[in-house]
């Protein structure tokens, strides 16, 4: 059996060696790949030819290393595989590099563990061959384009953006030369992200929206720089010029989708087999070119006015769909997910210094409910659906705490949801939450807080937006693999000393059995339920008020994560824990007060802690942290006010507390909330103070702008939020017109989800009624 093992990784690597490209279908970048690849194994194989038959080969400790670096290497091959024209050149880069480097330390550690072994080598084989073997892959060099993209990323996350040297690097390297290559990443990547929400692997999705806002970026920054670059005296109005070529457009054509492309670049893209709009990222529901002779006659005056030449027509440029690119339209989840279900993360190769924070990806679904009354939210919630998670430490926190450090240490890099789901907004035009089957747990990417731009309103609603997409839930986190059941009699003892330890005079002491309390938490449910069990939830919130930071960070974590059972989630509330956690919110760290509004959301799951929070007093605070919070806090808090909003009394509570003006300003795509915040005003839109308010706070023109350019969920409950303000409102209505709201109500009425669908219809009839003489509450 032990031999057996070393053969499957034998034929592995031969396997490898054996891959196959098509000459004019496969990419420079993956053709070095492969080639620097192939030079790696060739370093190893003969090495483990060489001990095949030896008895070396059955040390237990290799057998592990051999299972590992066999998997390894058939991710590898799977990866190449399933390249394609279409693929996402940054994922795929990612992806490669970080197995790559995998296959590195593994076969170094083989050779390792083969000097070292009492058992015998073959002659063939000395330590002083085994050490050069060492030096050869350790000096073995390889592209590490995956430490440009984190640093890029890293730029990008902290608001600056990367440099110009590093944007410039990246786009030679990746050979995105073009607005049009940009915009074909960016399509790839959509399509990564819709595979990894249908499969439910949350973490890939937060790392792939974090790639998609980076490309987002450098395609805002093409533009500029093509702007800038204009021989033209006269600036050309953005509407003129073609969002693919960026030039002035001679024969516009309008899509499925509506918006206007000039015909030989639109023809080019969809020859391609490319299928989205390249503006707005929705599947094209056909591929007809419809002439735009309105655009085409206004630019043909805007040129004899301004004494413009108008450029020669584009020729249609044509060219076969290749079978690999067809291959990429037919199975999207090719490139994201492997054979075994796994997809491949990237964080070890992305830079250690990414791993700083964890992160949110939950969201939330359809569910009927009436807006003044309670919701079934709770029922979904189970133990299942949240088994392993458990949150993240700080920096900060893994310092002062020696003894933990580096069990802590892999916190940053195990991140996952609770459930998975979709906002959306119910007939009254509330949104509102629906049970989901469970996310698949993964290891995540990290990133540092978002510095968010300035007011959405500054941005003109024809430049080319996109919003770095985003998820609505806490970050509760979980380990990145399945763990077998442990003893429970041995966990009991070790936890029932933990428990003692809480109530020590010894500062020190506590920290200690705190910190490997929340660790203890984050691993299974049976830990929590032992942990609940011996008395530790109640000590814990006794320590919420503790002055020592560290000690408070872990308690509150530890609950975060306890309050995944939902038996604890009762136990936390009836233990009086809200006031403490709200005085968390109030005082405690960054991630004290993240913690805590994540905990309040998790308890608000059960609907009579809705009430409890409610009228305790959390909403202020959680509104103080969603408007001055770091980034992550701010998801927290719109999280917890998302859930409290769905119970009638709370949202009058939120909106005398200030939310609506924190929640227009995230509407600014930059600040990655976009769905997060309409979610929230969706629900606040059902009452009098929240359209006052938002109104007030300048919330109709972003609102509009959602329905034309936001995501699926966001178009549905911005077309909600619509709904309410115009059918209660003669004011708001012809504010609401006056915005523009009608062409991309119309296109939403045609292609959205059955909901949008039906908001827009609502709207387009209350519109046409208000025309016809019906008047309206002012």
């Amino acid at each position: 059996m032990e031999i057996s093992l070393l053969m499957v990784l034998l034929k592995n690597i031969s396997s490898f060696f054996h891959l196959q490209f098509h000459e004019n279908g496969t990419s420079e970048l993956v053709q070095m790949y492969n080639q620097k690849i192939k030079e790696l194994l060739k370093l190893i194989k003969p090495v483990l030819e060489c001990i095949a038959n030896a008895e070396v080969a059955s040390d237990e400790s290799l057998q592990k290393e051999f299972t590992d670096l066999s998997q390894s290497v058939d991710e590898l091959r799977e990866l190449l595989e399933d390249c394609h024209p279409l693929m996402s050149k940054v994922y795929f880069v990612t992806q490669v590099e970080s197995l790559f480097a995998k296959v590195r330390t593994q076969s170094i550690d083989v050779f390792e563990l083969l000097k070292s072994s009492s058992k015998g080598l073959p002659d063939e084989l000395s330590s002083a061959s085994l050490e050069h073997c060492i030096q050869k892959v350790k000096n073995m060099g390889y592209e590490k384009a995956s430490a440009i993209l984190s640093k890029a990323i890293r730029d990008q996350a902290e608001g600056s953006g990367p440099d110009a040297d590093s944007r410039s690097k990246i786009a030679d390297f990746l050979g995105l030369r073009s607005n049009q290559d940009i915009l074909i990443e960016a399509v790839a990547l959509e399509k990564l992200k819709e595979t990894a929400e249908q499969a439910e692997k949350m973490g890939d999705l937060e790392f792939i929206e974090e790639m998609i806002a980076l490309i987002t970026h450098m395609n805002d920054c093409f533009i500029e720089a093509k702007q800038s670059q204009t021989a033209n005296p006269v600036p050309i109005p953005p509407d003129f010029c073609c969002p693919l070529s960026l030039e002035l457009m001679t024969d516009p054509v309008i899509v499925a989708s509506g918006q206007t492309y000039e015909r030989g670049y639109i023809r080019k893209w969809l020859d391609l087999g490319l299928t989205v709009c390249p503006k707005t990222m929705q599947t094209l529901v056909h591929t007809n070119l419809i002439p735009n002779y309105t655009v085409k006659a206004l630019i043909a005056n805007w040129c004899e006015s301004n004494n413009v030449k108008l450029p020669e027509p584009v020729k249609t440029m044509t060219q076969p769909r290749s079978p690999e690119s067809m291959r990429a339209l037919d199975s999207p989840g090719k490139s994201i997910i492997s054979s075994s279900g796994n997809a491949h993360h990237v964080q070890s190769s992305l830079d250690d210094s990414l791993a700083e924070n964890g992160h949110e990806l939950n969201e939330f679904g359809d569910q009927n409910l009436d807006s003044g009354g309670p919701s079934s939210t709770g029922i979904g919630l189970n133990e299942k659906l949240t088994e392993g998670h458990q949150r993240t430490v700080s920096t900060s926190s893994s310092h002062s705490n020696t003894s933990l450090s580096q069990e802590l240490s892999h916190e940053a890099n195990e991140v996952s949801t609770i459930q998975a789901a979709v906002y959306s907004s119910d007939a009254s035009g509330e949104a509102a939450p629906e049970p989901q089957p469970a996310a698949i747990t993964t290891p995540t990417t990290t990133r540092r807080d978002h510095e968010l731009s300035p007011r959405f309103e500054t941005r003109p609603r024809n430049q080319l937006w996109r919003r770095p997409s985003d998820r609505f839930g806490p970050r509760i986190i979980s380990s990145p693999v399945t763990e077998n059941r442990p003893d429970l009699t041995g966990v009991e003892t070790q936890v029932k000393k933990l428990v003692e330890d809480l109530s020590s005079t010894s500062v020190d002491v506590v920290k200690k059995a705190t910190g490997e309390l929340r660790l203890l938490a984050r691993h299974n449910m049976d830990n929590r339920i032992v942990i609940a069990n011996c008395g530790g939830i109640s000590l814990l919130i006794g320590l919420l008020r503790s002055t020592d930071e560290q000690v408070q960070e872990n308690a509150v974590t530890a609950l975060l994560n306890l309050s995944i059972n939902d038996n604890n989630k009762s136990a936390i509330a009836n233990a009086d824990a809200i006031e403490p956690l709200i005085h968390v919110l109030e005082t405690g760290s960054s991630e004290a007060k993240e913690n805590s509004a994540a905990t309040l959301f998790s308890l608000s799951v059960i609907e009579e802690n809705k009430i409890r929070i409610g009228r305790s007093g959390a909403i202020r605070p959680l509104v103080d942290l969603l408007g001055n919070g770091t980034p992550r806090g701010k998801k927290d808090a719109a999280t917890a006010l998302f859930n409290l909003s769905i119970f009638h009394e709370n949202k009058a509570r939120i909106v005398q507390a200030g939310a609506v003006r924190y929640l227009v300003e995230l509407m600014d795509p930059a600040a990655g909330m976009v769905d997060k915040a309409v979610a929230v005003l969706s629900n606040l839109a059902t009452i009098p103070e929240g359209r006052a308010a938002i109104g007030q706070e300048g919330g109709i023109p972003v609102l509009v702008e959602v329905v034309e350019l936001g995501s699926a969920r966001g178009k549905e409950n911005a077309a909600a939020a619509l709904l309410q303000l115009c059918t209660n409102s003669s004011r708001f209505c012809n504010m609401v017109l006056q915005e523009g709201a009608v062409p991309p109500l119309v296109a939403l009425s045609q292609s959205g989800t059955p909901r949008a669908k039906e908001k827009a219809q609502s709207l387009l009839s209350y519109f046409r009624n208000q025309r016809h003489g019906n008047g309206g509450r002012g």
